[in-house]
């Protein structure tokens, strides 16, 4: 059975002492949390660790001793820390021990109890406490090859490590009867300019302190991709109001907008001369092809006297629109959507005519088709079933069909027209929402903290051989392997509400082709009619 010992590298210079962790029977492993100094009460010591343990609900445990170089000219250390074990019952009991200054270590266990003891393979692995106390392992996507069942094991070392916090709060420099080394205890001497600036300014300390507390609360949830989502998106926000009131720029778009309509309009009342013409060089129905033209003719009408009508409250329309900036940049452009859509409101009216005049007649060349066939659509059980008509109706739905049929060039013309001009639209609106959900649903925070601190966001961890020699236990170095960013960004997504449908191109043509009204804000599950 090979024995694996998980040491933390900030120990590896503490004073000669006693282990503290816990034992993991199931993976035959012992995470060492911290050392117990010479001089400690054992009573004390089983207390102490009772106390962590109600608090962290971790089954912490002495593990063994542990012996440094630096006390090796000491009589009898190395008996007496053998001695600990009939003390503090641990089976197995696990004795580190540093040799002088050789680079390698030895590492042996006791097997007390047992009547056969048999020399046990030890591996002994440094892991940096720090790191992994606040990195969080994350499962792996494929959970194939036996990998579901290793994040497990690695997730309880890191899991133990995460919750023993309350052990960290006492070190070597605490004046107490129990002097422990770990992370924290290098460096701690600065707590003595805090004490004094605690002491300086009570007040301002206490607001610090909560304000500190407040953000590493956000800072361990999920949540604090929203916040910091939320701010950066009030901060561009702000950036693109101050952009938009300096320099008279709401004056100038003011301006520019009426011109703008104007040219849009003249360039539609263009197309429509063309259209109502010989448009390269096709053939049309002149009757429909006028009424078609004169129809929509009519309406840019109406349109451009809406906007000469509207024109001098423009400037204060926009001057009020730009103040919901101070939102986040998100509502800003969620509002420039919307005035695109009221901007381009007569394309979207000339689209609905052509599709609702298109889709008539696809429809009804498709039920005068199954007439000739002798079939019709039973809308009740949702098939084409058999039936006989008579002369008459033959006769009826020949000529139906015969002026349908030659009508739909000139109509599918209209409407292939204005479709593209409302798909333009629509893909301009299209990319806005995107970049607002973009925006809205990047986790920033996580992205930043795996750029600056990679650590924290664990996808696994690698082992690195530093020594290994016959008969000294194999020593490794565990190294946490960071999430990608692609990972950072599926794993740490923000959901949000996406108003356009999932639809495949399949379905889309297909619309497209019977002229079925395309409404990008609604979804499948809706009723588009």
């Amino acid at each position: 059975m090979v024995l694996k010992v998980f040491f933390p590298s900030c120990c590896s210079s503490a004073d000669s002492g006693i282990l503290v962790g816990r034992w993991l029977a199931q993976q035959s492993s012992a995470v060492v949390l911290a050392v117990v100094h010479f001089p400690f009460i054992p009573v004390q010591v089983k207390q102490y660790l009772g106390e962590v343990q109600r608090v962290t609900r971790v089954s912490l445990s002495v593990l063994g001793s542990w012996s440094n170089s630096k006390q090796e000219k000491e009589e009898g250390l190395s008996e007496f820390l053998e001695d600990l074990g009939t003390i503090f019952s641990h089976e197995p009991w696990i004795q580190i021990s540093k040799e002088g200054d050789s680079k390698f270590w030895s590492c042996s266990t006791l097997q007390k109890c047992s009547s056969s003891p048999k020399e046990e393979e030890v591996i002994l692995v440094y892991y940096d406490q720090h790191k992994v106390m606040l990195s969080h392992l994350h499962p792996p996507l494929d959970t194939a090859d036996g990998r579901a069942e290793d994040a497990s094991k690695l997730s309880a070392i890191f899991d133990t490590v995460a919750r023993s916090r309350v052990l960290f709060m006492t070190d070597r420099y605490d004046e107490g009867p129990i002097k422990l080394t770990h992370w924290q205890s290098e460096g701690v001497e600065a707590s003595i300019i805090v004490e004094l600036l605690k002491q300086a300014s009570v007040p301002a300390c206490m607001l610090l302190t909560f304000l500190l507390s407040l953000v590493s609360g956000i800072c361990r949830s999920r949540k604090a991709n929203i916040f910091v989502s939320l701010l950066i998106d009030v901060a561009l926000g702000i950036l693109l109001m101050s952009w938009l009131y300096r320099k008279n720029r709401i004056g100038h778009l003011a301006d520019t907008l009426i011109p703008v309509a104007d040219r849009v309009a003249e360039e539609l009342q263009d197309l429509l001369q063309w259209l109502m013409g010989a448009p390269a060089g096709l053939k049309m129905n002149r009757a429909l092809d006028q009424v078609l033209g004169r129809f929509f003719l009519y309406h840019i009408h109406l349109w451009i006297s809406y906007i000469h009508l509207m024109s001098p409250f423009i400037e204060m329309i926009l001057w009020y629109v730009g103040l919901s900036a101070c939102l986040g940049l998100t509502v800003a452009l969620c509002i420039l959507s919307d005035i695109i859509a009221l901007l381009t409101f007569h394309i979207y009216c000339f689209y609905v005519y052509g599709a609702r005049l298109y889709c008539l007649k696809i429809y009804g060349l498709s039920s005068l088709w199954r007439l000739f066939r002798g079939k019709k659509w039973n809308v009740l059980r949702q098939r084409v079933d058999s039936c006989s008509y008579d002369l008459d109706q033959l006769f009826i739905g020949t000529l139906l069909f015969t002026i349908l049929l030659f009508l739909l060039p000139t109509t599918a013309l209209y409407y292939l027209v204005f479709t593209l001009l409302r798909l333009l639209v629509v893909i301009v609106q299209g990319l806005i929402h995107l970049l607002v959900d973009l925006i809205d649903s990047l986790p920033l925070y996580s992205l930043l903290l795996r750029l600056c601190r990679s650590y924290r966001l664990a996808a696994g961890v690698k082992f690195r051989v530093l020594e290994q020699q016959d008969g000294k236990p194999l020593r490794l170095l565990m190294q946490i392997n960071p999430l990608s960013y692609g990972a950072v960004v599926q794993t740490y997504r923000l959901p949000t509400y996406s108003c356009y449908p999932k639809d495949s191109w399949a379905s889309l043509c297909k619309k497209l082709f019977l002229g079925e009204l395309i409404y990008p804000w609604k979804h499948k599950g809706e009723k588009q009619d």
